[in-house]
């Protein structure tokens, strides 16, 4: 018999890749992080003797998901404003909070508010957009979570930089800083095309090029946003990125609800990615992405919350759902957006539009042991006929039992294993408590 770190028996293994596939009763084997075989239950008890067996009968093995863009240290904005639309939102509540407010301490807080919530849903891997990425990528690393971290370019002045050449120096130092650490990876973060200008989006994407790492940033968000960039020059921002040259395959656009068939044709030929973040969309009233027309171009869309301030949480099964339902609904096509793919979405589609699906995304021999636990034995699950349709469609993040990242066992039986969740919320209430103060005396201000 080999001997392995860990063996984890199942009544269901679901690994993404091949599509659509469910492996009853079988087991994942894993040694240094890494799968080293995905096999037959009983198979497995007669190859393999482990450190540590885990029996879970009445569970899905699943990948662990990815939330392909947030800004995690918003959790301690979750709340604060609401029902508003996306630029009364930022502009009268947002923006002003983060001046106030924003500092390395903010984002550290934040930060390991928002890992503990994502690894109790499931999810192995965020996508980050926000200040002090530094400070982000070491929680991240003391959490043992696989974090993208995102190197964000403004145009305006803020607690982290002070112009956009500032933006991009400070964003290749943390590059530097984590290059080497196997968790830990980095994207240019153009924030928007209406808060960056031409010189540090030609040079953004030529950062990204040459460190072949993905350029991430929020586009056609909005009809307001469309509307407003042909007002002042003519051209809609998927047109103007164009001629700056950020098409490419490292291209992650995010939101993308306002699009026209040329425009998902044209894009279709880039080799970029699209982030739908459905809940986010319908929670601003910002449009529905097309979801389905995308797809049929051979465009690769990945799912994501946003930040927990205009959603209000970070709920990877909520996403898949939403996704699913609202994709059907736009396309008047209840065969649109089915639950694999809709799982697919979440974890393969992920890892690949962030340049990791080598490493992550899907439960395969050689990939990283980034896997979590459903558990579907409870009454809202059954009967059971197709696990990953109920995984879509009838189970909660609350199911989530046990979540590994590259082995580690961060979440054990719905408990956190890297990270004090009484500390997390303690700082959580003091935050709020300062924070709710200076937003009531804002909205008094004439």
């Amino acid at each position: 018999m080999k001997n392995v770190d860990t063996l984890i028996h199942a009544r269901w293994v679901i690994p993404v890749e091949p599509h659509d596939t469910v492996l009853e009763h079988h087991s994942i084997a894993i040694s240094d992080g890494r799968i080293i075989e995905v096999l037959p239950t009983e198979q497995a008890r007669q190859s393999y003797q482990a450190e540590t067996v885990i029996e879970l009968e009445e569970h899905a093995l699943i990948p662990g998901l990815i939330n392909a863009h947030t800004h995690a240290a918003m959790s301690l904005l979750r709340g604060l404003a609401d029902d508003l639309s996306l630029m009364e939102w930022l502009q009268e509540h947002i923006w002003p909070a983060e001046r106030k407010w924003v500092s390395s301490e903010f984002v550290h807080d934040g930060t390991q508010l928002a890992i503990a919530e994502m690894l109790r849903g499931g999810v192995t891997c965020f996508n980050d957009m926000y200040f002090y990425p530094d400070v982000t990528g070491r929680v991240s690393d003391q959490a043992g979570m696989r974090t993208v971290l995102g190197l964000i370019v403004l145009d305006f002045p803020t607690v982290w930089a002070q112009n956009a050449e500032e933006y991009l120096h400070k964003g290749l130092e943390v590059h530097d800083q984590f290059r080497s650490n196997s968790l830990i990876t980095t994207a240019m973060a153009p924030h928007a095309p209406y808060t960056v200008s031409d010189e540090p989006l030609r040079q953004a994407a030529m950062y990204a090029e040459e460190l072949d790492i993905p350029l991430h940033i929020h586009l056609h968000e909005t009809a307001h946003e469309v509307r407003e960039a042909e007002e002042q020059n003519g051209k809609r921002p998927l047109q103007r990125l164009a001629d700056l040259g950020l098409h490419s395959p490292h291209l992650l656009s995010v939101h993308m609800t306002q699009l026209s068939d040329e425009e998902i044709a044209h894009y279709a030929t880039s080799g970029g990615h699209v982030i739908h973040c459905p809940e986010s969309n319908l929670k601003l009233a910002s449009g529905f992405c097309p979801v389905h027309k995308l797809q049929q171009a051979g465009i690769n869309v990945a799912l994501g919350t946003d930040g927990t301030a205009s959603n209000n949480d970070l709920d990877m099964f909520g996403e898949m759902r939403s996704a699913a339902l609202l994709a059907k609904a736009v396309a008047g096509d209840a065969s649109a957006l089915p639950a694999a793919e809709a799982l697919r979405m979440a974890t393969l589609n992920g890892a690949r539009a962030l340049g990791l699906d080598e490493i992550t995304g899907s439960l395969e021999a050689g990939k990283a042991a980034d896997i979590t636990a459903v558990h579907l034995g409870s009454l809202e699950t059954q009967p059971m006929y197709h696990p990953i349709s109920q995984l879509v469609y009838a189970t909660g993040r609350d199911k989530v039992s046990d979540v590994w990242v590259a082995g580690r066992h961060l979440l054990k039986q719905r408990q956190l294993t890297t990270l004090d969740e009484n500390a997390i919320l303690t700082r959580a209430a003091r935050w709020q408590r300062k924070i709710q103060r200076s937003d009531e005396q804002h909205r008094q201000e004439p």
